[in-house]
């Protein structure tokens, strides 16, 4: 009978991967700094680099470029128009120079030379409303993220070529209405600039949406929240980001695993119904005031107040790493790293650093189920292979983020050699201990399992895979 209901919950592991392959994901990211004619910008491209990199982290297919010139930035709204057709998320993001003129918004090419109101609406700059409604018009969900809302570097020229002298040119950009479907954010309010941010870092803008936009099982409207909230305390109040919203669903750009993953599976266009029962937010509320917690009766209590909640496979992994404990021993496998460095806590920003490909993130993947830790070796950091880290990190005494940096990634792969390739005969050998770890251990890791393919299999081919070594292994009984 358990091998029934085993075989149930595979298959419904199988509808859930094709209706996550289903929701199809396209974002424009553009960061401009090197301007050619006006003061430059070094921030916008760290930006853009670093939103990439989140983006294509929960499934996006990014259009990405940095320091375009006007032909370049045509050359990449077209593609990313042509790829947005009919998708379930359409995302744009810019960071760079841009102006408001009579009340409309245009983003600035770094070769831009404006001199006039004419030069702006003969096309030496990008209108943002044609742009998004020509690109982006019909897909499902649209959003918009605005980082241009610096002074116009071309407002004096503008004005004291008018032939009127009363055109209207302002600081930042104007107010945008968004239309169905669409929330458009803006770094501040309409009229006001942005702070670029100190150099070689993010915005405070971009930094607050890498921090919460794909935060797991967090909606869109909440994450915006969260994101003015920081950019407001890291400005002391000098800079509050803005936005206007017209959604007509809950929208999320990383969704909570679920155990009953059938029934709660995300809808194809990223818009998934309230949970029954907690419609009012409660639940969520409950998660998020116990999910960091180190005290096992909270989580238990979460548990017990939502046995079928939607957090509860986080609930579990987060039950599971605090009973596994910190493992000091197990810094000792760390040759070479300084343990000091350890208290730093990863992010986004941090992994992006190390240059991670999705071969490098397999070997991630590998590394930690010959750990004992076991995740599906994708090449995809999924929300299980982010739970996954938080329980590696936690048994290793490091800050429990879910992302890696240098330091941890080089003490990972100092515990562990990576599994070596699949034989012929489609058996993968486990793992073996690297020469630098100790012979013996406080806490040694858990022998590594046989696993299916860890290639880039569909769902149900992974279903069958698992399904055909479990009755392998009833006939050799």
């Amino acid at each position: 009978m358990r091998y029934l209901t085993l075989l149930a919950s595979l298959m419904c592991m199988a509808l859930s991967i094709s209706a996550a392959k289903a929701d199809r994901r396209v974002a424009f990211v553009v960061g401009n700094g090197s301007y050619k004619n006006v003061a430059q910008l070094p921030n916008p491209p760290i930006d853009a680099k670093a939103m990439a990199a989140t983006l294509r982290n929960v499934g996006f297919e990014v259009i990405e470029g940095s320091n375009l010139s006007r032909d370049q930035m045509t050359e990449k709204l077209l593609d990313f128009g042509r790829k947005a057709q009919g998708s379930d998320i359409a995302l744009f993001y810019y960071a760079g120079h841009g102006i408001a003129v009579s009340g409309t918004n245009y983003l600035l090419p770094v070769d831009a030379d404006i001199k006039s109101e004419m030069d702006v609406k003969l096309g030496a700059a990008i209108n943002i409303d044609l742009t998004l409604e020509q690109t982006m018009g019909d897909a499902k969900v649209k959003l918009v993220f605005l980082d241009a809302c610096r002074d116009n570097p071309f407002a004096a020229k503008i004005k004291s070529n008018s032939a009127t002298r009363s055109v209207n040119v302002q600081s930042g950009l104007a107010e945008m209405k968004s239309g169905e479907g669409t929330l458009i954010a803006f770094a501040t309010g309409p009229g006001q600039t942005a702070l670029d941010g100190q150099e070689g870092n993010n915005s405070p803008f971009t930094r607050a949406l890498i921090d919460n936009i794909t935060k797991p099982g967090v909606e869109i409207q909440q994450a915006m929240t969260s994101v003015r909230a920081q950019v407001n305390e890291e400005t002391r109040k000098g800079q509050l980001p803005w936005g206007h919203t017209n959604l007509t669903g809950s929208v999320y750009l990383n969704q909570a695993p679920t155990i009953q993953v059938a029934a709660a599976a995300p809808t194809a266009t990223g818009i998934v119904p309230a949970a029954t029962g907690s419609s009012d937010g409660v639940e969520l509320e409950y998660w998020r005031s116990v999910k960091e917690s180190n005290k096992a009766e909270e989580l238990n209590a979460y548990l017990t107040a939502y046995p079928n909640g939607q957090f509860k496979a986080l609930a579990l992994a987060r039950l599971a790493a605090i009973k596994s404990g910190p493992s000091t021993a197990t810094r000792t496998l760390n040759a070479g790293v300084d343990p000091a460095t350890f208290t730093d806590e990863a992010t986004q920003v941090t992994e992006d650093q190390i240059g991670l490909d999705k071969n490098k993130r397999r070997d991630v993947q590998r590394r930690l189920t010959a750990l004992g830790f076991d995740t599906n070796q994708t090449g995809v950091f999924n929300d299980e292979t982010r739970s996954v880290l938080k329980r590696w990190q936690t048994a290793r005494g490091y800050p429990s983020s879910g992302y890696l940096n240098k330091n941890q990634h080089k003490a990972l792969l100092s515990e562990i050699v990576a599994a070596p390739a699949t034989a012929s005969d489609g058996s993968q050998k486990p793992a073996r201990r690297a020469a630098t770890a100790p012979a013996q251990s406080s806490a040694p890791a858990p022998a590594p399992q046989p696993r299916s393919n860890p290639g880039d299999a569909a769902g149900a081919a992974f279903v069958g895979g698992v399904v055909g070594g479990m009755m392998g292994g009833m006939f050799r009984r």
